[in-house]
């Protein structure tokens, strides 16, 4: 389900994890067999690497010749922990340091990293406290010690399942996609805020929802752009049984897919983080 297409030293690929959810409290759920993360060349299908044995919900982020992974640490008896980071220069040598750390009972999940025009990092990390699911924020200046922002959660219009967030900026707004449930299943929200405090919910949500032979679900939304389009991998199924990962595209830059969303003069829903 959960995966990130990249550009790395030239070459595209796609960072996956496989999860065994059959053994999800009732065997060995972390075991190399059973939860691992790997990388895929994206033109020749070639495995790249397979690594984070224990960790899923993949996301990846390319700062020059350095590619970093984020996952968060799975268990055998209480779900998932804390958010770990692994970096490399090469695909075959890993270093792996504590990203975020959960508080209390909390458990993470999903989360994505983006840079802004002040050259911090930013990333929206998904929590099931205190709304099953939100997410929150954490910053860094240097993608290696990060600092959790305090009092900034997002939950929708009203304290609502937001899951599963994919962050990017172009100046001078952050945008992010995320899961949202639907009568009929989930479905993808496209929100923007300048301060990470206020958002603006485009006009045209949901902006991607399940057609013939997708079930009732079109999530966990990963996007890249390359030779000027834009690439959006996502997952179909039903949340429980089967699933599969597809791909769109829109035929132009990442910037502008974000912008047209948000169209001038057009009323919006505002929703804040602040709480």
């Amino acid at each position: 389900m959960e995966n990130t297409p990249f550009i790395f030293k030239g070459n595209t690929y796609i960072a996956m994890n496989h999860r065994n959810d059959s053994a999800n409290r009732v065997g060995e759920y972390t075991s190399e067999e059973n939860m691992y993360l790997y990388i895929d060349n994206l033109h020749t299908g070639v495995r790249e690497a397979q690594f984070g044995a224990g960790h899923s919900f993949v996301s990846a982020f390319v700062e020059g010749d350095t590619l970093h992974i984020f996952a968060s640490q799975g268990t055998n008896d209480d779900w998932f922990k804390s958010i770990y980071q692994f970096t490399t220069t090469d695909m075959k040598n890993w270093d792996r340091q504590l990203a975020i750390p959960l508080e209390g009972d909390e458990h993470l999940f999903n989360c994505s990293v983006t840079k802004n025009d002040k050259n911090e990092y930013i990333m929206a990390y998904e929590s099931n406290q205190p709304v099953g699911f939100c997410f929150k924020f954490a910053r860094s200046k240097d993608l290696k010690t990060w600092e959790k922002i305090p009092n900034l959660i997002f939950t929708g219009v009203g304290m609502e399942y937001s899951a599963c967030p994919v962050l990017r900026y172009f100046a001078p707004y952050y945008y992010v996609i995320y899961l949202h449930t639907m009568d009929n299943g989930y479905a993808p929200f496209l929100a923007r805020s300048s301060d990470l405090v206020k958002w603006d919910l485009s006009p045209f949500n949901p902006i991607m929802v399940a057609g013939p032979g997708e079930g009732i679900n079109n999530s966990d939304i990963d996007l890249f752009e390359y030779e000027g389009r834009t690439y959006i991998f996502f997952a179909t199924g039903d949340q429980q049984t089967w699933g599969t990962a597809k791909i769109a595209m829109y035929d132009g830059p990442l910037k502008e897919f974000y912008e047209r969303h948000f169209p001038a003069g057009v009323p919006m829903i505002k929703v804040s983080t602040q709480k």
